[in-house]
């Protein structure tokens, strides 16, 4: 019988229970920072979004503003595969691992883990190692999962990778490797999505500030200047190595447009200024 992730983080970072996990869900749709509502109706002058940039910290913090980029996704159609990206908070495992195999399970139902494009990820990657167990404590992915099943259902699949070796080479092999899947597949059938919140535990303004620095080599696709900004400005986004991956894959896959959907910080849905975390939604679009 295929290995079943167990929720980790609900009834803490989420609701437990199904239906008020809808209507959390519901909550940051139609929160003033989210996107109101969902519609099916593509941008005019964009063809696609392979990837979106999320956050993943507690839904009454971020649930608003990572809402903007699965609404952003749901615009221009439904995927059948999320490959999703981020950080390793907890040091634990190998340190870029994927889960193999098997299946995850929210309050919302169980989504299949995608085993033929994690076995492609890993042919094309070699720092990728299979390792159920880094999985076990992380929630920068298992929080995107009820936002896809709400939207896409339960018979899309998924490709859980983490990371605690975030660097250049790491995203460079990465992010060409997430391209070469996405392109060898029908179109749209695939979109990456890297999770991140960005600067950690400042007063809004700094948080702001620093956050909008670092977002805008994201804008115009330069991992290096990204990298920088991240360093020289002290910049704590925890999920850098999946931005940068998402970067280079974009880069690969001929986007062109890069947009931020929303960007806002703890202290916008909480009230408490003082010690904030950045939060943005960023989509790419063909």
């Amino acid at each position: 019988m295929a290995k079943v992730r167990k929720p980790a983080v609900a009834g803490a970072f989420y609701e437990a229970n199904r239906d008020k996990l809808i209507k959390q869900i519901e909550w940051s749709i139609s929160h003033p920072l989210g996107p109101g509502q969902l519609v099916k109706q593509p941008r005019e002058g964009f063809k696609a979004v392979p990837i979106v940039i999320v956050p993943h910290a507690g839904y009454i913090y971020s649930g608003p503003v990572a809402a903007m980029s699965f609404a952003e996704i749901y615009r221009f159609h439904s995927p059948r595969t999320f490959i999703l990206v981020g950080p390793n908070h907890y040091g634990i495992g190998a340190p870029v691992a994927i889960y193999p195999e098997g299946a995850w399970e929210t309050p919302l139902g169980t989504l299949e883990v995608d085993s033929e494009v994690a076995k492609e990820l890993m042919s094309r990657v070699k720092y990728l190692e299979p390792d159920t167990y880094a999985f076990v404590q992380e929630h920068s992915l298992e929080v995107q999962l009820p936002f896809i099943q709400y939207m896409f259902g339960n018979n899309v699949k998924i490709v859980p990778i983490i990371i605690w070796r975030q660097t250049k080479e790491v995203a460079k092999d990465l992010g060409n490797a997430i391209a070469e899947v996405i392109s060898s597949h029908e179109p749209s059938s695939i979109v990456y999505v890297a999770s991140s919140d960005w600067n950690h535990y400042e007063p809004h303004e700094i948080t702001t500030e620093k956050d909008m620095r670092a977002i805008d080599p994201v804008l115009r696709l330069d991992e290096d200047s990204f990298f920088d900004v991240i360093e020289r400005y002290d910049v704590s986004a925890c999920g850098y190595g999946a931005i940068a991956t998402a970067i280079i894959a974009a880069k690969r896959l001929g986007v062109k447009n890069v947009v931020l959907l929303r960007h806002a910080t703890s202290g916008d849905t909480s009230g408490y200024t003082l010690e904030t975390v950045g939060y943005a939604s960023i989509a790419f679009y063909l």
